[in-house]
């Protein structure tokens, strides 16, 4: 039967709004050194598992803010040697770091967007010597100040195999993917998030050390309450506008969804003004002084849960079917792109690990127009290439072997 859904074969590809046309990587993961040029909305990565395909994405991902698709620490990226004969364990080629970089069209223009990894010697306790890596980005060869400038040049958004347990697991990977929606439309939501973990991180030790300074503790009490309430009103802020966005631009294949906030802030804030839920905040951390110190203080206040609702059943996505949830988080990640587009007028560039697992050829293919429809480049991966044979002709593909990537042309 032929499919409802068709993309249209032109070459006019100036129509896509966000694209990466040069990607090259160094010392990252199994890559030595790889460098892609890209001229299609769709990019296709096939190969066995484990050949390091989503390393690929993984790569792309970091030319955004955050901690890319995997949440890896920096040293988790130098590059193995694999290959090396009669070894056992693998061995470091590069300890001095892996660095990323890209030529990016946004609109009209063209950007390079680059980062990397730097170890610099820091003096810690007892006056000890000790190795920090630190992420460093560069736009156009001018080094920002923070990677979380990164929000402000190229929004993308990422589905992997791991987010297919996204709503039966802990409420921690839940949040982790309300802030990068969030995030996406609030540069500033990154660097909110990051300078409380420092604060709350501080109060903690303060409290561990035993040295119990009342003024100090106040201090980093007040400064705790005030990021907490802004990172809880933003988030709220922002499901309520993608709620009312997908209300009133629902999908057609994939199963409408509404998204709530279960937190004690986010609660408070619909009720209060945000000077009374901070003073609220705040109380509530003098309290918790004595828990914190034997508990690591794992209180409600600072553990906001998303909660999907699948619309048409009124059911929440963790009693779902399998097939189900993945339908769901594709339709808030459509929703999010489409929302994206209008919001700032540039598309997110999409990363697909994956993504045709627990899809029949019908959901596949009509997520394929849909992708298309945004004028956007997007980035899949697969271990069977026939799988995205229906975009053949707007799509380049790439068949990776022994850490070797070759562009495939054959249909």
């Amino acid at each position: 039967m032929d499919t409802l859904y068709h993309i249209h074969n032109t070459s006019d590809d100036a129509k896509v709004r966000s694209a990466i046309r040069r990607l090259t990587l160094v010392n990252f993961r199994n890559y030595k050194y790889l460098r892609l040029s890209i001229d299609k909305p769709f990019v296709v990565l096939s190969g066995e598992n484990g050949s390091g395909k989503t390393n690929v994405l993984e790569a792309v991902s970091f030319l955004t803010q955050g901690r890319g698709l995997r949440r890896a620490k920096l040293s988790e990226i130098k590059t193995f040697d694999f290959l090396a004969a009669q070894q056992t364990t693998p061995t470091f080629i590069n300890n001095a770091g892996w660095a990323v970089s890209a030529l990016v069209q946004q609109g009209n223009e063209e950007i390079n967007i680059g980062t990397a990894v730097e170890t610099q010697l820091r003096e810690s306790n007892y006056n000890e010597i000790k190795e920090i890596e630190r992420r460093i980005v560069h736009v156009d060869n001018q080094k920002l100040a923070s990677q979380n400038e990164l929000g402000k040049y190229l929004p993308m958004i990422w589905i992997t195999p791991q987010m297919d347990r996204l709503f039966l697991g802990g409420a921690q990977h839940r949040r982790h993917f309300l802030d990068r929606i969030v995030a996406t439309f609030d540069i500033e939501h990154m660097r909110r998030l990051s300078a409380f973990d420092n604060v709350y991180r501080q109060w903690m030790q303060v409290l561990k050390s035993g040295k119990l300074n009342s003024a100090w503790l106040s201090s980093l009490e007040e400064q705790i309450a005030g990021l907490g309430v802004a990172i809880a009103a933003a988030r709220r802020e922002q499901v309520h506008k993608l709620n009312t966005f997908m209300e009133k631009n629902p999908d057609d294949v994939f199963p409408n969804a509404v998204l709530q906030l279960n937190g004690t802030i986010e609660a408070m804030l619909d009720q209060k003004a945000a000077v009374y839920v901070e003073d609220f905040y705040r109380e509530s951390l003098i309290k918790l002084r004595q828990n914190a110190l034997y508990n690591n203080a794992n209180d409600e206040i600072n553990k906001t849960d998303l909660i999907a609702i699948y619309l048409k059943k009124n059911v929440p996505a963790n009693l779902c079917s399998t097939g189900e949830q993945k339908a769901l988080l594709l339709s808030i990640a459509l929703a999010q792109a489409k929302f994206l587009s209008a919001h700032r007028g540039i598309p997110p560039i999409l990363l697909l690990d994956e993504i045709a697992a627990h899809l029949d050829d019908f959901k596949r293919d009509a997520l394929l127009a849909k992708i298309a429809d945004l004028k956007t480049q997007t980035w899949l991966t697969t271990t069977n290439a026939h799988e995205f044979d229906f975009i053949r002709s707007t799509a380049q593909f790439f068949e990776i072997q022994n850490n070797q990537i070759s562009e495939s042309f054959s249909a």
